[in-house]
């Protein structure tokens, strides 16, 4: 406080505490209910010097090599010990050929089941892979299966769908709405030709009638593919519609609805939704309002691409051939894509009537 320099925190203490009047007096050790440092006296307490430390150091290493005798004793009885809980689980293991004997032993019990003789097996028993031993061995007994009873429903028979002779015969539609204004479009109808796996992504609105589905199955399919003879689609408002019913009988399709909450029925287009909704997030905008104008590179990236079940691409199963989609390496005597042998027979045949009209 003598300082002619403070600092501004300095200087506003110095100017609160001027008001105050202090003087230093001295407090009994009694008096003290909270004693701190500053009360105590420091001449009372033992010097703790090099001595005190060298007698602690020497006192902790004895302590140590005492712990480290009784470790190696407790180290070599834990290693024995273990050593014979080996031999012991050894003896408990049985080898494949054993697993026979001892579940024949259990036809004794009544053929309980696959809990209950997992049950007695493991009281006396115990090997790597127990539970599935027994689960096959309960699942192949023929005396269970002639003589129990099925306590569940019988299993509906699966009935695939009959394969299409040729290109977009029989198709699959399916709408994908719900989707973020672009462009005014709301929803994408699928179709997809269940032969060849190509597909036909058309941007739409989710309040379509009817008569747009009928105007866009012409403009889209019929205009390009011909006339198809069976359809796949789910039981929604505009497929199960009148005039959409009356449409298919005046062009003799024939409609194939499937079962509600079945989705097995039109399960391709399901997986045709996936795939499609994958390449759109991939490309499409952060604020999702142009997808629509990714729909014709998404259709073309899908049917270029060889399909699993086909093992070629859908524009080879109607073409005959692949398409290019790097223009940089393409000459005019660049042959367009593998032809088949028949489509290269219908390309030379072509090219003849072309030389010779």
């Amino acid at each position: 406080m003598s300082s002619d320099i403070l600092t501004c925190r300095q200087a506003c203490w110095s100017e609160f505490l001027s008001g105050f009047h202090f003087s230093i007096t001295h407090r009994p050790g009694c008096l003290a209910t909270l004693p701190d440092a500053l009360s105590r006296q420091d001449d009372i307490y033992p010097e703790r010097g090099e001595d005190f430390i060298s007698k602690n150091t020497m006192s902790y290493q004895k302590i140590i090599k005492q712990d480290e005798i009784q470790a190696s004793k407790f180290f070599a009885v834990k290693v024995k010990a273990f050593l014979n809980l080996i031999e012991l689980i050894q003896k408990a293991l049985f080898q494949d050929s054993q697993y026979r004997s001892i579940l024949q032993d259990l036809g004794k019990a009544g053929h309980p089941g696959q809990e209950e003789t997992l049950k007695l097996v493991k009281r006396d028993f115990h090997w790597p892979g127990l539970t599935q031993v027994i689960k096959d061995y309960v699942s192949s007994c023929q005396q269970c299966s002639r003589n129990k009873n099925i306590h569940h429903k019988k299993f509906g028979l699966l009935k695939p769908l009959q394969i299409p002779n040729g290109p977009w015969l029989c198709l699959s539609m399916y709408f994908i709405t719900q989707l973020p204004l672009s462009n005014s479009f709301d929803s994408i109808l699928v179709i997809v030709d269940r032969f060849s796996k190509m597909e036909v992504f058309i941007p739409t609105m989710s309040s379509i009638t009817s008569l747009d589905l009928a105007h866009l199955f012409i403009k889209n399919i019929f205009s390009k593919h011909g006339l198809p003879s069976r359809t796949v689609s789910d039981r929604g408002s505009l497929f199960v519609s009148s005039f959409w019913t009356n449409v298919c009988h005046q062009l003799k399709i024939s409609r194939d609805l499937s079962t509600a909450y079945h989705p097995e029925t039109y399960g391709q287009t399901e997986r045709v939704n996936q795939i499609l909704e994958q390449y759109l997030w991939m490309y499409v905008s952060y604020h999702q309002d142009d997808w629509n104008t990714w729909l014709p590179l998404a259709e073309f990236a899908y049917n270029n691409s060889d399909h699993s079940s086909t093992k070629q691409s859908p524009f080879f199963t109607v073409y005959g051939r692949d398409t290019h989609f790097d223009s940089a390496h393409i000459t005019q005597d660049t042959p367009s894509g593998t032809l088949s042998k028949k489509s290269n027979q219908y390309s030379k045949m072509s090219r003849e009537k072309l030389k010779f009209p």
